[in-house]
């Protein structure tokens, strides 16, 4: 044996797969079958948060002439909470799933065949679209905005290509899912090795333990996050940003009327709520008082997942419309005190409009509102988000 044979022994018997040895992952959780169930309740929780987080957008930008109902007044409540607590619990479910499949992405030949090389191709937008989905969506919860991009239209498109791409990858593993999950053993050989085996003994975590372990932190982010939106469940937001009941007059504030800059003219004693429409009016402060007799039991909800029962008082949105002689079938704009923003203003569609719950509302439990809810006037409306609930309101127009 020259000097080339020493330094250079023969291969083992066990070739390498790709740029790995064929035994390079030992761990026994890089399974099949938990990769398979680990996918489905991956998928269901990002599928929930997807319709959920649609009916948030739509509600912000109705696309066309689609108009929102009113009714039930906690329906947003119930769905932007569902939203953000299963975006959340897609968290350990994700990362336990990346743990488990990652040593596919080594395999070899790396494609096979024009479906295998779909199916790899469909794995990029995937994973990049929900790391970037739920790293985003959870800033947005805590109000960490240090990205430059507007985040809901950008967190809106996203979620469609992430969505496409699942549409992609569970086609392609249907088969396989269908093989670990349906039945623990395959019947058609070209399936056998992707199929679990039973589990042999040994040290460390079990497949069922790594099962139970993923689920119960998917568990606790939810039980320990959903208080925010569960009525009388405030106490349990241990891994909440923040607490429905904390804040002025009890309820949470997202924008400042400093971060707005309207505290000072917010503040003028020559405040006029102007209403325009074929017989327009203003009204004084005092006015307005005056005619704010009426009351409404209504939640608040944030985009952020939280949401808080309230008291409002103030006068009925249509009782000012007619006064104006605005027409039943007739949409009105809200426009606030603060000079620019995103939100500071806000398009009411009849059903709302009409609604006799609907308010523009000078008081809030029983108290003169706080100018960190809106004094001296602010729109408060069943079933729509908060960033709808213009505050600061000055005038009501006509559409």
């Amino acid at each position: 044996m020259n000097l080339l044979d020493r330094s250079f022994p023969p291969p083992p018997e066990r070739l390498r797969r790709g740029p790995l040895r064929g035994d390079a992952f030992t761990s026994r959780l890089h399974d099949p079958r938990v990769a398979s169930l680990l996918g489905m309740w991956l998928g269901v929780a990002f599928v929930t948060a997807f319709l959920t987080g649609l009916v948030s957008h739509f509600m912000q930008h109705p696309p066309g002439q689609f108009t929102w109902w009113s009714r039930p007044v906690w329906f947003y409540r119930l769905t932007q909470g569902v939203h953000v607590a299963a975006g959340l619990a897609c968290v350990p479910l994700l990362l336990a799933k990346l743990w488990t499949v990652y040593p596919r992405l080594w395999e070899w030949p790396p494609v096979r065949n024009a479906a295998h090389a779909l199916e790899r191709i469909s794995i990029i937008p995937l994973i990049a679209g929900a790391l970037f989905q739920l790293a985003t969506g959870i800033a947005n919860i805590a109000q960490w905005y240090q990205f430059r991009f507007f985040f809901t239209v950008t967190h809106y498109w996203v979620a469609w290509i992430t969505i496409g791409a699942l549409v992609v990858h569970v086609a392609a593993k249907l088969a396989v899912v269908r093989a670990n999950v349906g039945r623990r053993r395959a019947s058609r050989a070209h399936l056998t090795d992707r199929v679990s085996e039973p589990e042999p003994p040994g040290e460390g975590l079990s497949r069922r333990g790594f099962g139970i372990a993923v689920g119960t932190a998917a568990g606790v982010i939810t039980v320990s996050t959903a208080g925010q939106f569960v009525p009388g469940a405030g106490g349990t937001v241990l891994l909440s940003p923040r607490s429905p009941t904390l804040g002025p007059q009890g309820l949470p504030v997202n924008r400042t009327a400093a971060a707005a800059g309207v505290v000072r003219i917010a503040r003028d004693a020559g405040y006029r709520l102007e209403v325009v429409g074929p017989r327009p009016f203003t009204l004084t402060l005092a006015e307005l008082h005056d005619l704010g007799r009426a009351t409404s039991r209504l939640p608040i909800t944030c985009v952020e997942g939280w949401s808080a029962d309230a008291t409002w008082g103030g006068v009925r949105l249509r009782d000012l419309l007619d006064r104006a002689g605005i027409p039943a079938d007739a949409s009105v704009r809200a426009e606030s005190l603060e000079a620019r923003g995103g939100y500071r203003t806000s398009e009411v569609a009849p059903p709302h409009a009409r609604d006799h719950l609907t308010l523009l509302a000078t008081r809030l439990n029983g108290e003169l509102l706080d100018i960190e809810h809106g004094y001296p006037a602010r729109l408060i409306a069943p079933n729509r988000p908060g960033v709808l609930q213009t505050k600061w309101v000055h005038r009501v127009v006509m559409l």
